[in-house]
């Protein structure tokens, strides 16, 4: 596997010997698994340092819902979300905090409170702005694929050749960070599991995932309790298995192992507590 240092700030994280442990706390009431959940201060605050606790390495923060037919929130709405959430947590904790959103504005002021990540699920096209702000400010960027919208991106997506045209995107966009003045080392790459794609695309994507490994960037996966996963545990099941199901989670722990074996560098996932101990036998194996 091909290793990566990221430098950045007072952090430095060695990616590809260890498997990178991003934890997702959503500020949101409306998030697909966990929404309602930590959309008050003190309780977002506790889960942020839980997750730190139980060993993420990244904390990644966001406060509009990027679900399917999630509809926006306004920059108001979503800084009034993030930005306590932000302070308070940088304070507290002693690993690199990533904020999750397509606004500039909100991406501006989380740096600002002590944020150090930009992880934007539209890799710059909503607002263009995002590229300018990571290069002056030289903070690490994740830039994902995404067909259409969140409003949009699973009415029948639809690719004559999937891992040609996501790897084109991801290539064409990292080749526009840079144009911008993004370094290089800065740039992580994320395929977007579940955003635009069917079942069968995403266990395409994860089987196929050197593909993405071979344009030479970190790659990102965040396969956590998404739709495919519950939508493949569902099938010959009497009762659905919703996000929030333990099944869901053990098909989690299984896309994440695949990923890893895959190339995957940064796992993006809701339950340290399971996954630590798990990433750390695929690395052991991995590494054997």
């Amino acid at each position: 596997m091909t290793l990566f240092s990221l430098d950045f700030d007072k952090f430095l994280l060695e990616l590809g010997s260890e498997t990178c442990i991003m934890g997702i706390l959503n500020a949101t009431p409306d998030s697909f698994s966990d929404g309602g959940k930590f959309n008050t201060l003190e309780t977002a605050v506790n889960q942020g340092i839980k997750l730190v606790g139980d060993g993420a390495h990244i904390l990644d923060i966001g406060g509009e819902s990027s679900k399917p037919f999630a509809t926006s929130v306004s920059e108001f709405e979503e800084l009034d979300r993030v930005i306590p959430v932000i302070e308070n947590l940088s304070k507290r904790i002693d690993v690199p905090i990533s904020i999750d959103t397509v606004k500039a504005v909100v991406a501006r002021e989380a740096l600002n409170a002590g944020a150090s990540i930009i992880n934007d699920i539209s890799a710059f096209e909503k607002d263009p702005a995002m590229a300018d702000l990571a290069a002056q400010r030289g903070v690490p960027v994740v830039l994902m694929h995404m067909k259409g919208t969140p409003e949009t991106m699973q009415v029948y997506p639809n690719y004559n050749d999937l891992m040609l045209e996501i790897t084109n995107y991801l290539k064409s966009r990292a080749d526009n960070a840079m144009e911008r003045g993004i370094q290089r080392k800065n740039i992580i790459l994320d395929p977007g599991i579940g955003f635009g794609k069917t079942v069968e695309h995403n266990l395409v994507l994860i089987n196929h995932l050197e593909k993405i490994t071979a344009l030479g960037f970190p790659v990102l996966m965040g396969p956590s309790r998404k739709s495919f996963i519950q939508n493949i545990l569902s099938k010959n099941s009497k009762t659905p298995v919703e996000a929030n199901n333990i099944k869901a989670e053990y098909g989690t722990l299984a896309a994440v192992a695949a990923s890893i074996l895959k190339g995957a560098h940064i796992v993006r996932v809701h339950d340290i507590e399971k996954v630590k101990p798990f990433t750390r036998i695929i690395d052991s194996i991995r590494n054997a």
